[in-house]
């Protein structure tokens, strides 16, 4: 591949089709599976800036899966216009219970199906299921064997390098899912217990990479174009999958692909339009307790985040959110052109 030096090539690059299993998009930059953040209203958002080739939901149980009512559920729940690019990632420690809801995931017309064996999370660890797969190499390849005979459509494998830095690990891991019938893999070379106290190893997504032959998505620290540019050219990966700084900024992806640049009211717009969306999706409570974990991730693009955050989420319902958006965000605060990552949890 020709290296990347500019902005321009690299948008070029990520506007490239790839197939995926049985299926082909036509842009390599995706949106990360995250729990409590990837729900339908910010993806709706993002639609709406556009430059992406998928979107991925959060975290769904493959034991609820099966008998959810996409109505009335708070998580596994979308827009018929988002399924032809939405992948619905599912956790669990059965390879029966995960066959079973991919079952109902292709059922339901999304793209494809994601299986979560990265999210290292306490709580879903203790389950057997997340990153806790990762020390049970053999269940978690008959897990992707089992949802693969189970479907047609595209399966992809969310992982990290293991519970141990042994990038021999990831390698072999690689290959094993690969042979189990994974279609794409996006890695995340950070180790489990790893909550983002050290730099991921991109070096680790160029082995991976390298051993298989389906498509590999690099995730891990991209907050900016030269983050992108330097990924694809140091890593070979064949896509780019954001998580938290498209929490931060729900136009990067027009950003990168489409060169896109934000106004100046855009953290305003973008604040108001994300809580209408809230609102059309869910009471308002919930609603409240979701813009309150999107809020952090967002703040951190300002110079006195930490005072800016306090204040926006100082309220009990939506209307005193937008009350506070339009105090604290009307006149643009001054950015910054890294997010205080601090506010990154």
């Amino acid at each position: 591949m020709t290296t990347i030096t500019t902005n321009q090539q690299l948008a070029r690059y990520l506007n490239t089709s790839l197939p995926i299993g049985n299926k082909t998009i036509g842009n390599r930059m995706v949106l990360a599976p995250m729990a409590g953040l990837g729900h339908v209203a910010l993806r709706q958002l993002i639609a709406e800036f556009g430059g992406f080739g998928l979107l991925f939901t959060g975290m769904c149980s493959a034991r609820a899966v099966p008998h959810e009512n996409p109505l009335i559920s708070n998580v596994f729940t979308w827009q018929q216009a988002e399924l032809a690019f939405l992948v619905c990632q599912i956790f669990g420690s059965e390879p029966q219970s995960m066959a079973t809801a991919a079952r109902r995931i292709e059922a339901e017309g999304f793209f494809g199906v994601d299986l979560n064996f990265g999210c290292s999370v306490a709580a879903i660890c203790k389950k057997g299921c997340g990153a806790a797969l990762l020390k049970n190499p053999d269940l978690a390849v008959k897990i992707v064997a089992a949802v693969r005979q189970a479907v047609s459509c595209p399966v992809f494998v969310k992982f990290r390098t293991g519970w141990e830095n042994n990038p021999q690990f990831a390698i072999d891991m690689a290959k094993r899912f690969e042979d189990a019938g994974a279609d794409a893999l996006t890695f995340h070379p950070r180790v489990a217990p790893d909550r983002r106290n050290r730099p991921p190893r991109w070096d680790i997504i160029t082995l991976v990479n390298k051993a298989v032959s389906i498509p590999v998505f690099g995730n891990g620290n991209l907050f900016n174009i030269a983050d992108g540019i330097k990924m694809v050219n140091q890593t070979a990966c064949h896509g780019l999958s954001l998580g938290r700084m498209a929490v931060a900024r729900p136009w990067i992806f027009a950003q990168w692909t489409k060169g896109i640049l934000p106004g100046d009211d855009i953290y305003h717009t973008t604040a108001m339009r994300l809580t209408h969306l809230l609102s059309q999706h869910y009471d308002d409570h919930f609603a409240v307790k979701m813009f309150k974990k999107f809020a952090p991730y967002f703040c951190a693009n300002f110079k006195f985040s930490q005072s800016i955050l306090k204040k926006l989420i100082k309220a009990n319902t939506m209307e005193e959110i937008r009350t506070n958006i339009n105090l604290l965000l009307k006149d643009s605060p001054e950015t910054l052109e890294t997010p205080n990552l601090t506010l990154f949890v």
